[in-house]
């Protein structure tokens, strides 16, 4: 039962965990504010744009769909029923991670944080956040069905955990300026 639900969790979050980090390595371009500012800060800086943006939800999409093709094979090989994607949930998850993103970087801009200064909590379940929302939002039918109680109980206590992990990794091997 407990593999059951993380191994279920984590397969279908997966959508959600993959566009910021698929924006990072296609961003650049034009940033979303164009510049922009609030009072005397930027609305969100040079490192939310289009481009990544576009990017990540098209990564997030294309591994929901992806998973999706392989979930009935992948659930019988370690004996749980894994949850399919359909695309309007694919979609959800994935733009929803990035606006969530987004989202935090003007929460962040407003409390004077600058680009790339750590906010505890903020950062390690902004994306999933929006996420859940817009996969919510989309697909409430299967929302309801795929994230359970249990479910939505390891995703808020393992995303972080992944979070802090992947970053100090991108950290030491020279793919972020900071480990946060």
């Amino acid at each position: 039962m407990l593999l059951s639900v993380v191994v279920g969790a984590l397969w279908a979050v997966l959508p959600a965990y993959l566009p910021n980090n698929a924006a990072v390595l296609a961003g650049g371009g034009r940033p979303i504010d164009g510049g922009r500012t609030l009072g005397d800060r930027r609305l969100l800086g040079d490192g939310k744009t289009w481009r990544g943006t576009a990017a990540g939800t098209a990564a997030g999409i294309a591994l929901a769909v992806s998973l999706d093709a392989l979930a009935g094979r992948a659930g019988a090989a370690v004996g749980v029923t894994l949850p399919g994607f359909p695309l309007v949930a694919a979609l959800g998850l994935a733009l929803g991670a990035m606006v969530g993103d987004v989202a935090a970087s003007f929460l962040k801009r407003r409390s004077g944080r600058e680009r790339g200064a750590a906010f505890p909590g903020l950062d390690q379940l902004d994306f999933v956040v929006g996420a859940l929302v817009f996969a919510a939002a989309g697909a409430p039918e299967w929302f309801a069905a795929t994230f359970t109680p249990a479910r939505l109980a390891v995703v808020v206590v393992v995303t972080p955990a992944l979070h802090v992990g992947t970053n100090v990794a991108a950290y030491a091997l020279g793919l972020k300026d900071e480990p946060w």
